[in-house]
């Protein structure tokens, strides 16, 4: 049998893999995977398609069905150009915090469900916790559903805990997320000759414009039930970046922007795509009958589907049960928790540390927060005692 470490021991050593989504996360996998196996654990790996990063997932427990999957990404966002007092991939404890890259999202969760390991073997449960940790979340979830189809080889659990942090609260409900890029074919001329060229950037805008009073209808519109609850009730489209053009008076030849989709629970990505992708032909067609070598294409980057409230959720009711938390919360951002509801599990989320902290320097961790996700796992697992 290994030896045990604490959550902050554990926490202290996944901060100091530099797992950010551009480096590989392959030596946390093989320290998790060590841990794993000291304690006479089977770990299974999913590569992607490089071969450089992996998740891994692991049953804990007897092989029986109505398990608990306790998920949780390995990946962190960049510290470049961040002002951090400390180094980022040291943890470093502080006033009742502990400061390092990922402390709260999310690696806080992943040590508290490694912690865990060992006194689930000796509890004597009678349904399994199931890990799951996956790679390229924090660049457009990427990971998690490989990971998630390769997890049917598990039996199936009952339901599905995503740690991000929510002050362990019992979120139920997120919108999802889905990314394009769009770039926009134009034909140069001399702007005096403006009626014989196509301009890039101004029929691009056309596409912005129309994104732009999609926002505005659906806040006039009356949300979905499923929508109610989320601030702002809606579907939003987001333009961040946009680039193009080659001189003030020559028209535009390209123009190339992204477009992002935060999607209420109640509504397909699908269909907004589709719309999207509609409106484009639409100013494509007017734009090829001034110059056939013209147009706007459009491909996807990303697509995370929102984490719909489920009605008597195994998931919920089970954190409801274990936190005491009986409110409704819902959040904006996007998580593997729709992957999960989508790949047929019930799935909430609910972790320690606040997503206040989440991307910013000299990110940190309240260890009262650790200490509670601690008492968290203590009660998971003794339910899981019980028949």
């Amino acid at each position: 049998m290994g030896e045990p470490l604490s959550t902050r021991e554990i926490l202290g050593k996944l901060v100091s893999f530099n797992t950010v989504s551009s480096e590989s996360n392959l030596p946390l996998i093989e320290w998790i995977e060590g841990y794993l196996e000291s304690f006479g654990v089977k770990s299974f790996r999913v590569y992607d398609e490089t071969g450089q990063k992996a998740s891994l997932f692991a049953n804990v427990g007897p092989e029986v069905e109505g398990g608990v999957v306790l998920s949780g990404h390995t990946d962190v966002v960049p510290v470049v150009g961040q002002a951090w007092e400390s180094d980022p991939f040291e943890m470093v404890e502080k006033d009742g915090r502990l400061y390092g890259r990922g402390t709260a999202d999310m690696k806080g969760f992943d040590a508290l469900a490694l912690w865990a390991v060992p006194h689930i073997l000796k509890s004597g449960v009678k349904r399994p916790i199931q890990l799951a940790f996956s790679y390229d979340e924090e660049v457009g979830c990427f990971g998690a559903p490989p990971m998630i189809e390769a997890m049917k080889a598990l039996p199936p659990a009952s339901a599905a805990i995503i740690g991000e942090p929510s002050m362990m609260k019992v979120v139920t409900g997120h919108k999802g997320s889905v990314g394009f890029q769009v770039s926009v074919r134009g034909f140069e001329v001399h702007s005096s000759l403006l009626h014989t060229g196509v301009s890039a950037i101004m029929y691009g805008t056309e596409l912005i414009q129309w994104a732009h009073e999609q926002n505005a209808l659906s806040a006039k519109a009356t949300p979905n039930p499923l929508a109610a609850d989320f601030v702002p009730p809606y579907t939003t489209l987001h333009i961040g970046r946009i680039s193009g053009g080659t001189a003030h008076n020559i028209t535009a030849k390209e123009c190339h922007f992204d477009l992002s989709f935060r999607v209420v629970p109640g509504e397909s990505l699908a269909d907004w795509e589709a719309k999207l992708r509609a409106k484009a032909e639409e100013i494509s067609d007017r734009m090829q009958a001034i110059h056939p070598d013209t147009g706007i294409d459009i491909s996807q980057g990303y697509a995370v589907p929102p984490l719909a409230p489920e009605t008597e959720g195994q998931s919920e009711q089970l954190l409801r049960h274990l936190t005491g938390d009986n409110a409704t919360n819902v959040v904006a951002y996007a998580t593997e928790a729709g992957q999960f509801q989508a790949g047929g599990y019930s799935a909430a989320v609910c972790g320690p540390g606040d997503i206040a902290q989440a991307h910013q320097p000299n990110e940190y961790l309240e260890i009262s927060q650790l200490e509670a996700g601690e008492a968290f796992m203590l009660r998971l697992i003794q339910h899981l005692t019980q028949d």
